[in-house]
């Protein structure tokens, strides 16, 4: 049986989803983002965030081979027209959700502000059979910071 993992997702045409928070444009609305930037999109403002971001960061930053190409400034903007558009409201789109019949693992940061977390909650009740994990004190980049719990029930969703 197929089976679908979202993770920081909202459905398309979900009321409010019409471009990102203030505050997460002033984050990594420029052609550069730096690690303060970064930090303030992907994770909380607490200790356990700010460590969680700071090895985050560290890892990205001290590997030099290998790496993928910069994202271009045109690229992300065309990824905030992406976004733009995919968040205008539209009840038709949302219902569209219902006819997905596979299990679904919704996950996403509780104090997520790029993708707040009633999006996750919203796009559950659409699918007959999604259900909705949120990680403890975590923003966008829950998948960093809870790295080997998010794997584990990945394991143990796909393996259900």
């Amino acid at each position: 049986m197929s089976k679908l993992i979202l993770a920081s997702t909202a459905p398309q045409g979900a009321p409010g989803m019409h471009g990102w928070a203030p505050d997460i444009i002033g984050a990594i609305g420029e052609p550069t983002t730096d690690a303060k930037g970064m930090l303030h999109a992907f994770f909380t403002n607490s200790p356990a965030g700010r460590t969680a971001g700071e090895q985050f960061l560290g890892r990205i930053f001290t590997r030099t081979a290998g790496r993928d190409e910069e994202t271009t400034w045109q690229s992300r903007n065309a990824q905030y027209d992406a976004v733009v558009k995919w968040g205008t409201p539209n009840f038709g789109m949302l219902q569209r959700l219902a006819a997905i019949q596979q299990p679904v693992f919704i996950a996403n940061g509780d104090d997520d502000r790029m993708i707040p977390p009633w999006y996750s909650h919203l796009t559950a009740s659409l699918i007959p059979d999604a259900f909705v994990k949120l990680y403890p004190d975590s923003a966008h980049g829950f998948l960093y910071q809870h790295a080997q719990e998010f794997g584990a029930d990945v394991h143990v969703f796909l393996d259900s």
